[in-house]
């Protein structure tokens, strides 16, 4: 009960293994080294998911007002900036409000009812996940 293969389609099928093998090998490398520097372990970025009508631009500048932006290191569980250091929590709880406050471009909608952040400390990299609800927004007009 041997299955005929012809050589051709075997050795195709051996490099499409080697190279799926050394794509996870060297993916799992890149996350297993460390970015840690002597100060502390740098702000990478910020990913935000979730945002429909506000610009992600927008929502990145308010957390990056906050102290979430390169340059920025995290050392323990504090946020040291080039200006101050603030205890991550609080930093954390600063980066929701900030992210609360955007608007949409051109208005004083501020659409975002809801927010969850996220900090991997190995990587550095800032995860935003908000909630947009327009059915609370209050939106002023004025009748002429």
């Amino acid at each position: 009960m041997f299955i005929k293969v012809r050589r051709d389609t075997l050795i195709i099928l051996m490099l499409a293994f080697i190279l799926i093998v050394s794509g996870r090998l060297m993916a799992y490398m890149s996350y297993a080294s460390s970015t840690e520097t002597e100060q502390g372990i740098p702000i990478a970025g910020v990913i935000v998911k979730g945002n429909d009508i506000v610009p992600t631009d927008s929502i990145k500048t308010n957390i990056a007002n906050v102290g979430f932006r390169s340059g920025s290191y995290i050392n323990g569980d504090t946020l040291i900036t080039s200006k101050r250091k603030v205890p991550l929590n609080e930093a954390l709880e600063n980066a929701k409000q900030a992210a609360m406050l955007s608007t949409v471009p051109g208005t004083t909608i501020t659409p975002i009812k809801a927010v969850s952040v996220k900090l991997d400390k190995k990587t550095g990299i800032l995860t935003v996940t908000v909630i947009e609800d327009f059915s609370t927004v209050q939106v002023n007009q004025t009748s002429s």
